[in-house]
């Protein structure tokens, strides 16, 4: 599949790339772009044209990594009034002013079709940014590009109808994680500072995790969900990824707030810091007590590769001035055993939310969608059966019963080890391979609790030919409610203490 590139927007790009990398490095930091852009040395429109010579160079063409579905043709108009608003007053600049982002396209944009990756929706267009997309735009971020996905976020390996399946490119026979894996690796190639997701399972910190990114779940009720193609509405959160905890950080920042179209948000309005950066702290591990939760490490062999990393991991918080003890949640495997709410919501939360989207949506209920006929192979059957589920199902109300009782046995877990986050890796194996299913993922600790957790790169396996730095590994730090600043203080000491974090070899 070809993403949308206007001939005109690749006749602008075709020769930036040198350009670009004289600027500034493909994996700079907001801090690092604004003070080029301040002095004077960058402007924001060479920033932007480096970032689609990258998008040009590696999406279709080298190692084809097949992560952007759409350019965003305005990208460099855009890029060209922030210079202009610059000049005329540099006070009135927002916190991400100029920051090329991409954008996961379950989000609604006005500007550019939303598709979910899939070949139906290809021509659906919102009427209306996302609340978060318009929160990030007024904050002067520049979306470059929207990005791939697990079609409709329906699983882990980010392969869809209508781009097929994403590559990892630190391996690329592997897959990026997903759904969110079109964010994750864009972000790791280069194509943006930051990105958005959604995470239903664990669709942010999976693709945080194989493409060594920093990247979070927050409390239910601190982001909004409003304008996100939906798949469950009580397990659904969005936020963002990054490249590096201080990134992340700042955007989460904008994307936190209340929305009247998600009511949930009135709940997070009391726990919002003045800015999450007070965080972060190069010395937030020093007297923290970590419980290392060793039911979500693997004991096979398949499993050894991650567990090296994180022998390695756990050295590290020691040397950084924490406290490790190994914890068990009684009961864990009973009580996180089909927890996903989607099979009984998807279809009522994604009839509601086609409603919104106005004249131009490319179906008009669930049923439609299916009836296509052009659903990919690796989500069908859970397609087929969400359209089925109800939420009137018994099992569905014992799911809130479990989810419930989960709460409470990771809250006493932490309770009586008196800790102040819970670890672990993310995934107990490495990233799956093209065409494999994706086993052995730790998320649904969070996404069947609420409670906030963030993945920061761990480091890698070992060097192949087919992955010349090894495979990315994450860590994962979980927490009760609202301590998401205590969770950023914890990965940016881990962050400052290993610096892990390395950019792919692509070709």
């Amino acid at each position: 599949m070809k993403h949308l590139l206007p001939a005109a927007l690749a006749l602008a790009v075709a020769a930036s790339t040198p350009v670009y990398a004289q600027a500034m490095k493909p994996d700079a930091t907001i801090a690092e772009i604004h003070k080029a852009l301040a002095g004077g040395s960058l402007t924001c429109r060479a920033l932007v044209e480096g970032y689609l010579g990258r998008i040009a160079a590696l999406d279709q063409k080298g190692p084809k990594l097949n992560a952007v579905i759409t350019v965003n043709p305005r990208a460099l108009e855009t890029a060209e009034a922030m210079d202009k608003a610059r000049k005329a007053d540099p006070s009135k600049l927002g916190p991400l002013h100029c920051i090329p982002i991409l954008v996961k396209d379950n989000y609604d944009t006005a500007d550019m079709p939303t598709t979910g990756s899939s070949a139906v929706m290809k021509t659906s267009q919102p009427q209306r940014d996302a609340f978060t997309i318009a929160k990030l735009r007024a904050a002067g971020a520049i979306v470059i590009a929207k990005t791939t996905l697990t079609e409709f976020a329906m699983g882990g390996t980010s392969a869809g109808s209508l781009h097929g399946q994403t590559l990892n490119p630190y391996d690329l026979t592997r897959t990026p994680g997903g759904s969110s894996g079109g964010t994750g690796a864009g972000l790791a190639a280069g194509y943006a500072v930051f990105g958005t997701g959604s995470d239903t399972g664990q669709s942010i910190r999976s693709p945080s995790s194989a493409n060594s990114l920093v990247g979070i779940r927050s409390t239910r009720g601190l982001i909004s969900r409003a304008g996100i193609i939906p798949l469950s509405f009580t397990q659904d959160e969005a936020g963002p990824l990054a490249h590096n905890v201080e990134d992340l950080a700042r955007g989460l920042d904008v994307f936190v707030g209340f929305d009247p179209a998600d009511p949930i948000t009135a709940g997070g309005v009391p726990h919002i810091p003045k800015t999450y950066t007070s965080f972060l702290d190069a010395g937030a591990l020093k007297g923290k007590r970590i419980g290392i939760l060793r039911q979500y490490f693997g004991t096979d062999a398949v499993h050894g590769e991650v567990n090296a990393v994180m022998a390695k991991n756990i050295d590290a918080l020691k040397q950084a001035g924490a406290e490790v003890v190994d914890i068990q949640i009684q009961n864990l495997n009973e009580l996180t055993a089909d927890m996903g709410t989607g099979e009984f919501e998807t279809k009522a939360a994604f009839d509601l939310y086609i409603k919104n989207v106005g004249p131009k949506a490319a179906v008009k209920s669930y049923d439609e969608w299916i009836a296509a006929g052009k659903i990919h192979p690796v989500v069908l059957d859970q397609a087929k059966a969400a359209q089925k589920g109800s939420m009137a199902d018994p099992k569905y109300a014992a799911i809130f019963i479990r989810r419930d009782n989960l709460r409470k046995a990771v809250l006493f877990a932490m309770a009586e080890n008196k800790i102040d986050a819970i670890a672990y890796p993310h995934q107990r194996r490495l990233v799956a391979k093209v065409g494999e299913e994706q086993l052995d993922r730790n998320g649904v600790l969070s996404n069947a609790t609420g409670f906030p957790a963030i993945t920061v790169p761990g480091g890698f396996s070992a060097p192949t030919a087919d992955a010349p730095i090894g495979v990315p590994v994450g860590l994962e730090f979980l927490s009760r409610d609202w301590t998401e600043g205590e969770l950023i203080g914890i990965a940016y000491a881990f962050e400052q203490a290993t610096k892990y974090r390395k950019p792919p070899v692509l070709k």
